[in-house]
């Protein structure tokens, strides 16, 4: 009678287990509420406990389980010392998706066993500091997953995933500079290492380099001058004037030039639209022009701003 007995309270700590990890648990935490093997195989046979990876079991079937649940399985099923990696960190990160089967796991050392769908990378640089938790699930840090990205993708996806990362705040530069000094050896670090150079090390302008490179471009595209550093006055409830970078009167356009050094807190986001808004509905026109699409892209940007003014 004493199993039988026992049966609910389990029941009851294994559902608290599964609660705080996604819906999965290993076969030593259930040897630690008291369910040795033979009550899992028993369990098991009878449908009660779903075996998902080896010594790794949930309470519904790996189709049921959400993304999460697979990827905190994947953990459990290479632990120790695993942590959730390359694409699938991320996708939890939310900084680029994934759709591959395979969940990315990696290991400290040179050698792990397999498991099936999970694809195991084993890595001799994995410290402490480059492991982390989100939503309870071990995973390496953004900036080691940043690095492991680039292993992975190249080219314009891998700045759309350093893009994402800025978007959500989550871009550390001196973390990715410490991760690229200690994997040298790796291609990724040469690759992560050209993006970086390119679109984002040493690419906060003053407001002056902002100012002379859009009245240069106005310049040599024969364009009007505009006003710079103007007061605007959209006449609506509130009193207080706004102060544009750069106005054209006639033809009520405004171009706002947005440096990373003013522009990426959430407070500078929310007030500058704000700021649309109030010009917007007061009749004006209002564009943004990055110091990227400046500096990289003026032709492209002077034949937008032409066909405006042009209106």
């Amino acid at each position: 009678m004493r199993p039988f007995l026992a049966t609910p309270q389990l029941d009851v700590r294994l559902a608290e287990l599964a609660a705080g990890q996604h819906g999965v648990f290993t076969a030593e935490q259930l040897g630690e509420l008291g369910l040795g093997p033979r009550g899992v195989r028993h369990r098991a046979g009878s449908g009660r406990l779903h075996r998902i990876h080896h010594s790794v079991y949930s309470m519904v079937p790996l189709t049921l389980l959400g993304r999460n649940g697979r990827y905190m399985a994947a953990v459990l099923a290479c632990a120790p010392d695993a942590v959730l990696s390359y694409r699938c960190a991320a996708a939890l990160y939310e900084i680029r998706g994934t759709a591959q089967a395979k969940i990315d796991v990696t290991v400290r050392g040179r050698s792990h066993r397999k498991h099936a769908g999970i694809d195991v990378h084993r890595s001799t640089t994995l410290t402490p500091d480059d492991l982390t938790t989100v939503d309870g699930i071990p995973c390496t840090t953004v900036a080691r997953t940043l690095l492991d990205l680039a292993q992975v993708i190249k080219g314009r996806p891998l700045e759309r995933a350093l893009d994402q990362a800025e978007i959500l705040d989550l871009l550390d530069l001196a973390a990715l500079d410490d991760q690229i000094e200690r994997n040298k050896a790796r291609p990724a670090a040469k690759r992560l290492q050209a993006v970086l150079d390119q679109h984002y090390t040493g690419s906060t302008p003053t407001w002056s380099e902002l100012e002379e490179a859009l009245l240069a471009a106005c310049r040599r595209a024969k364009l009007p001058m505009p006003e710079v550093n103007a007061l605007i006055d959209p006449g609506d409830d509130d009193p207080t004037a706004i102060r544009v970078d750069f106005v054209w009167r006639d033809q009520r356009v405004i171009v706002e030039t947005d440096g990373h050094e003013t522009h990426h807190t959430r407070r500078a986001f929310e007030e500058d639209r704000l700021r649309d808004q109030r010009l917007i509905v007061a009749g004006w026109t209002v564009i943004r022009i990055t110091w990227r699409q400046l500096t990289q892209r003026p032709d492209e940007v002077m034949r937008r701003l032409a066909r405006l003014l042009s209106r």
